[in-house]
């Protein structure tokens, strides 16, 4: 489940659009999601918008959903190079930073081994990272699609990540981001060893039929996530865990796996 405290959902939610707006939406998913929910994943921007105060809202759902027990995977999509790659691991991967996360969101188009700094401080500490691989806005095909030496690009960044997680059991860190909606999938993700985010699912039109044409029956290690769709039930927390449990158990029902 996302926590995307979108202007539109804090208008809906009958939330002015500052920090305690925020605070009021971020505060009620934890609430609502943390103790049913397996992985929240914050959308870091929403946050970033408001400012210091927005980042601190942000920490405190860090901090509070890890305490439920749920999984916490930011959504930050950071790519930068040597020194300043070194700082967003620091940053986002290191224990003891306030804005630690169980996993976060990579880009890799300026070359997977720009992310290395990130990659070995979120082994070093028991992390993960979900890296872009296929990405559904329409923009991306122009680069993930491109030839590199007889691949896409996509794939290239999919076999580098395949190569990382190599012999780790049960999976490796290393994920992929495939959003549920891009049709056709166009790589081969046999090797991957490890699990893929697929965004998507709802409000941007992502369905259970979309899941299985684009993964076949390969769905075991994939992690549908749903934000708009579900977060326009609140504000009341009961409707909003109803409804995530209600999509919860729709997409284990249709795809068999837990």
């Amino acid at each position: 489940m996302g926590i995307d405290p979108h202007p539109g959902l804090l208008e809906k939610w009958g939330l002015a659009d500052d920090v305690a707006g925020l605070e009021r939406f971020a505060m009620t998913c934890v609430e609502a999601l943390a103790g049913e929910i397996a992985v929240l994943k914050p959308q870091s921007a929403f946050f970033e918008r408001h400012g210091s105060k927005g980042i601190a809202v942000l920490e405190r759902v860090l901090a509070e959903a890890q305490e439920a027990g749920a999984i916490v995977l930011l959504d930050v999509k950071r790519g930068d190079i040597g020194s300043t790659m070194t700082a967003y691991a620091d940053a986002y991967l290191t224990d003891g930073s306030p804005l630690a996360a169980d996993a976060v969101t990579l880009s890799p188009y300026l070359g997977f081994g720009s992310l290395e700094p990130a990659l070995q401080a979120a082994e070093k500490s028991g992390r993960g990272v979900f890296v872009l691989a296929l990405t559904s806005n329409p923009e991306a095909p122009e680069v993930q699609h491109a030839a590199n030496g007889g691949r896409t690009i996509a794939q290239t960044v999919v076999d580098a990540a395949a190569e990382r997680n190599a012999g780790v059991t049960p999976i490796g860190g290393i994920g992929l981001v495939v959003g549920a909606t891009i049709g056709t999938l166009g790589v081969d993700l046999g090797a991957l060893n490890g699990p893929v985010l697929a965004p998507g699912f709802g409000a941007q039109g992502g369905t259970l039929s979309d899941l299985r044409t684009v993964f076949g029956n390969s769905l075991r290690n994939v992690l549908p996530t749903s934000s708009r769709g579900v977060l326009g039930a609140g504000p009341d927390a009961f409707a909003l865990r109803s409804e995530a449990l209600r999509t919860r158990d729709a997409i284990v029902s249709a795809t068999g796996h837990h």
